[in-house]
């Protein structure tokens, strides 16, 4: 029988996501200024709510080209204005690295956007897993109105993570309620 040294064992509940090895990095409203359209909206919903948006978990691995990064991501219901709760979402530092996320529960979207401006959404129900390609910024958006969106997500060690690009202008769509259903529309901080 072979040992494994250095290897790192997390617990996830599968419903919930959380685990009680680790601690979860949590954003709230107050951390995702600048990240929804509706910046009057935001505000509005801030001043009485500085609510969780969504948490998840960094799991420690060695930030090398040939370590597997990984963890859980839990997005919470709720809107702001018309727009879905969302995590910050992000390009890679290492821009040719990709991305691989896993649906264990809720229902959502993965928003993804190069840097040409090629956006793609697909949706994220349990037991779909989605392939994020390299030089594609990504987002998770949790559209139901009731449950968390919980993702498990895979990419290489040594890839980084760039907000600040997205912090400027956000994606070019977003999602957003429109007649009780969710729809892509333009974010319209791209038209200004």
């Amino acid at each position: 029988m072979s040992m494994l040294f250095n290897s790192v064992i997390t617990d996830f509940d599968l419903h919930s996501g959380l685990s009680q090895a680790k601690a979860s990095i949590r954003r709230r409203l107050s951390d995702m200024r600048g990240m929804f359209a509706d910046q009057t909206a935001f505000e509005e919903e801030l001043r009485t709510d500085d609510r969780l948006v969504y948490e998840y978990y960094d799991m420690g691995v060695p930030h090398t080209e040939k370590d597997v990064a990984y963890g859980t991501s839990i997005v919470y219901p709720g809107k702001v204005g018309a727009e879905y709760h969302m995590t910050k979402g992000h390009f890679h530092t290492v821009l040719d690295t990709t991305e691989v996320y896993f649906c264990l529960r809720g229902h959502g979207y993965l928003m993804m956007e190069n840097p040409e401006g090629d956006v793609e959404a697909r949706e994220l129900k349990p037991g779909l897993a989605l392939y994020v390609p390299k030089r594609y910024a990504h987002r998770s958006i949790n559209v139901s109105a009731t449950e968390p969106l919980i993702t498990f997500f895979a990419f290489p060690g040594h890839a980084g993570h760039d907000h600040g690009t997205i912090e400027t202008k956000g994606f070019r769509k977003v999602i957003a309620e429109k007649h009780g259903a969710a729809e892509i529309v333009d974010n319209p901080r791209w038209s200004t």
